[in-house]
Formats: structure tokens, sequence, C-alpha cells
């Protein structure tokens, strides 16, 4: 990767005015970001996109001021400054003597699982923390600045110029990353909301509901211990920033659907409302939940078309943004968790499967295999001492898992959870009893089998066998399979895998039917 030299050069512990410790360097499409042990220095890249412009010298300096000023507001002692950075005969440093050839913000290293994306995904956030973060970000918005000119963001006319301008840029994407019909639902869900309530946008506007927000607060930039820290507020453009408190709070709001936490999404929209003393704004949380779930999907859709992104970065991007558009289409509707079933025989990729899409979407996973033992008090990768039909093999025991798994999963849909069910479902009634459940909470339910020749599974179990250690928790092998193969019952499925080939194959189409 070729740097320009004064970020190579500020790569060397002599740039530091400390003992930097451990150098390693980050970057998004306007910055560089260099961690150390203790700080981050950010720096701005000389790009202009068109809704920022950081080319001079002059106005990178301005906006690292800007976003020291700003982002003091909700983590006040995380931004330490600008600093200068100078060259001095030959030499680059970070607060040295002359002249000043760049500037960086420098801030306070939060440690990573201090974040609550971090947190969310080991499962560690109580429903107290979210609404902690609900009385922060209404206390912010009830000082946040309020005049004519920021209020002018939040008319009707403003925001219809946003979503025209959203509409308009991901119409390339429509039979990538959107289907043709959720395209349009949305447009015209947006277009007639808009139509409807635009008296309440213009009363909001008015009464000092739109003002100088964060512009970005989601799961990446909430730190949560040694108090609450939101960082990285928009600082470039005041266009993004300028909002009604409702679009600011709800990028949130949707993030934690996003990470399939629709329990801690209400909890933290209930506790704002009951903060901010907002009674109307309300009913916009749908309208601005759909609008920052479409622009996730379009940030990720750009991201999936840049030829200098990995491919398997595009892939992620091009399923992310399916994922998010997804979300858009439930704001726009009606919330409906989803139930996917993976059924298959032993050794053709379910688990393998499974993981891929949870990757994407952070679906709960439920698995027989993991149930089963955890009912038997055994650890994951400890062997079962029982042979197929018997033990906690036998008929009995694996209606016990069956019935745990999907009374677990019963509970996860009634907190508007979706699900993945990792299972053989080699009983028709295991899938109608599943595909029950689903309906008694009223969420939506996919059947995928996965399929694959015998000589293929017969090979992987060869080559598991082989490791002497298995990276799974399955105790079945090809005697196994072969018994499974016998008893194994046909059902009406919605999608059927085969796992002889690379499963990212498959991937865009099983977006496309449960998603789309």
């Amino acid at each position: 990767m070729l740097l320009p030299p004064i970020i190579d050069a500020l790569l060397h512990p002599t740039a530091f005015p400390e003992d930097p410790g451990s150098i390693t360097l980050a970057q998004t499409h306007v910055s560089y970001l260099i961690f150390t042990d203790r700080f981050v220095y950010k720096i701005k890249k000389p790009v202009d996109f068109g809704f920022l412009d950081f080319t001079t010298i002059d106005k990178r300096l301005f906006f690292c001021e800007e976003e020291v000023r700003l982002n003091t507001r909700l983590a006040p002692g995380v931004y330490l400054g600008v600093v200068k950075i100078c060259s001095s005969d030959g030499s680059i440093k970070i607060e040295g003597e002359g002249e000043a050839v760049e500037y960086a913000v420098k801030m306070k290293r939060l440690p990573e699982e201090s974040m609550l994306k971090r947190a969310l995904k080991d499962g560690k956030v109580p429903e107290e923390v979210i609404r902690r973060i609900a009385r922060v970000v209404a206390a912010f918005h009830a000082g946040a600045g309020v005049n004519e000119h920021i209020a002018s963001f939040g008319l009707p006319e403003f925001v219809s110029k946003n979503t025209s301008e959203n509409f308009m840029q991901t119409d390339p994407f429509v039979g990538r990353t959107i289907t043709g019909a959720l395209y349009e639902r949305l447009k015209s869900w947006t277009e007639g909301f808009l139509d409807r309530n635009g008296d309440l946008f213009r009363i909001r506007a008015g009464g000092g509901f739109v003002r100088d927000c964060h512009g970005d607060i989601h799961t990446e930039h909430i730190s949560i211990v040694d108090g609450i820290n939101i960082i990285d507020c928009i600082e470039f453009n005041e266009r993004f920033r300028h909002s009604d408190t409702v679009a600011d709070m709800a990028f949130l709001s949707m993030d934690l659907d996003y990470h399939n936490r629709r329990d801690l999404s209400k909890a933290f929209d209930d506790e704002y409302f009951r903060a901010s003393n907002d009674t109307e704004g309300a009913h916009l949380l749908d309208f601005y939940k759909c609008y920052r779930a479409y622009v996730r999907g379009k940030v990720e859709g750009f991201k999936s078309m840049e030829k200098e992104v990995p491919e398997e970065d595009r892939l992620s991007s091009e399923l992310s943004a399916r994922y998010h558009f997804h979300l858009a289409g439930l704001y726009a509707s009606r919330w409906r968790p989803t139930v996917i079933m993976i059924r298959g025989l032993s050794g053709t990729g379910k688990s393998t499967l499974a993981r891929m899409i949870a990757d994407v979407t952070n679906l709960a996973i439920l698995s027989t295999d993991n149930i089963r033992k955890e009912l038997a008090g055994l650890k994951p990768t400890e062997k079962a001492r029982a042979r197929y039909g018997e033990g906690i093999y036998s008929t009995e025991f694996t209606e016990r898992t069956y019935i745990e798994m999907i009374n677990r999963a019963a509970a996860l849909l009634k907190e508007g959870r979706s699900v993945i069910l990792d299972a053989t479902f080699s009983k028709a009634r295991h899938v109608d009893e599943a595909q029950r459940a689903a309906l008694e909470a009223g969420a939506r339910s996919h059947i995928i089998e996965c399929v694959a020749k015998d000589d293929a599974v017969k090979g992987r179990f060869r080559k598991r066998d082989a490791e002497c250690a298995m990276k799974g928790i399955s105790d079945a092998g090809w005697d196994v399979y072969l018994k499974q193969k016998e008893a194994f019952e046909a059902v009406s499925m919605d999608i059927m895998v085969n796992s002889e080939r690379p499963f990212g194959e498959s991937l865009p189409r099983l977006f496309e039917e449960i998603f789309g």
C-alpha cells in the first residue's frame, strides 16, 4: 500500500511526543487513523467528495477544530484537541517544532471491548445501559443548538430532497442489492408519508425539535465503559447533522434492530421519548428508521461496487445492503421477525451456512447439536458416548431437543428477534411445529435445505476424521449420515442449496429470496 510520505513517517516511534508503544494504521475513505497504545491521531485526507472538501490545509485545520468542538458535546474526555504535525530538518513530528505541514485530531484511545457494538456481539448489554444511553442522547438534544437556519433542515421540502436523492442514487442498485418491487414500495411509502405529514414536520421545525445534532449515532460510535461517550459526530457537512431529534436517535434504534436486538431498541425508544418528553416524535420514528436503514443500504451498495475493495468484502457489503433494505421495508409496513430453518443431513454444511447468514444479519442461531449436549450436561465439543438412536440420540431425547429449540425460538420471536434454526429436521412434523411457532409469533418463515452428493459428504467426514479434532460440535459421521438418509422425510421448501459449491455463490440468491 503506497502511503503519502507524511503518513509513512508517522508510523515510526520517533514521530510522537510520547512513547507510542505499538503503532497501527487504519483508513476510511476520508481519514487516516494512527493508533498508539494510549491515543488516536486522526488526519483528514485531501479529498473532495462534493459533500465534503478537505483539499487545502486550511480547510483540514478548520474541520479538525470543528470535529473537536462538536464532539466535545458527547465525548468531552475523549477529544483532546487539534495538534500540529511539523517538519523540521527533514523529519516529521507530531507537536514538534517548525512548520505545520498537517494537522490531526488527538483522541484518547477507547478500548475495543468498551464499544457498544462489541458488547452486543458478546451478549453483554443490560437493558439499563441502553436506557442510560437514551437519557444521555435526550439530554444532549435538549441542549443542542437551534435557530431558524437549523430549523429549515427539518422542513418537509428539505427532508423530501434528501429522500429523493437516496432513491435517485440507488436506482442503479435495483436488481442487484434491492428488488424492483421493494424499491418502488419504499419510494411510494416515503413520498406518501411526507405528503400526509407535512404539517407535522413544519410544526416540529417551528417548535424547536430540529437541532444541531450528532448525525451518526450508532453502535460503533458508543463507548459504555467509564460513562457513556458517543464519538465521531459529523463535522464536515451541516446537512447531515442538522435534523429532527428523532432522525438523530433513530439511527441507533435502527442499528440495534440490525444487530437483532429489537428488545433493546424498544427499550431505547421508550426511554428516549420519556426522557425527552417528546409526545409527538414517536409518530416519526418508523419514517426516520426507514430513512436510516435505506441510507445504510445505499452506502453498503456503493461499497459492493468499488473495485478496490477485496472481493470477499464486496460480497459482504452486497448482502449487508440487501438486509438493510429489508429492514427499511419492515419499517414501512409492519415489523415481523424471521425464522430461517436450515435443514439437511449431517455433513451437508448446514451449520456453515447458518454462520455465514448470521455474520451479516446478526440473527440468533439455535442449533440442535448445541442444545442436545446442553440438555445432557455435556460441553459443546465433548463427544457423546452414544450410538445413533440411543442415549442422547434416542427418539425421546431428540424430541426433547426439538421442543427446547422451538420454545427458545418462540421466546426470541416474542421479543421481535429473528432466528436461524440449524437442525437436521428429518421429520416433517418438526418442520410443521417450527412453522406453527413462527405463525403464532407473526413471523415470516423460510426453509432452506442443504444437499450434497454422497461422495462429497463422505469425503468431508474422512477429512474431519483425519484431522482428529472436530471444529464443530456434531458427533455425526458417515454411518449416521446413511441412517439419517433412510429416515429423512420430504417437506415443501423455499430454497435448495448445493453445498458442493461455495456458499458465497448462493448467498445473493438466498438473501434476495428471504429478505428481498
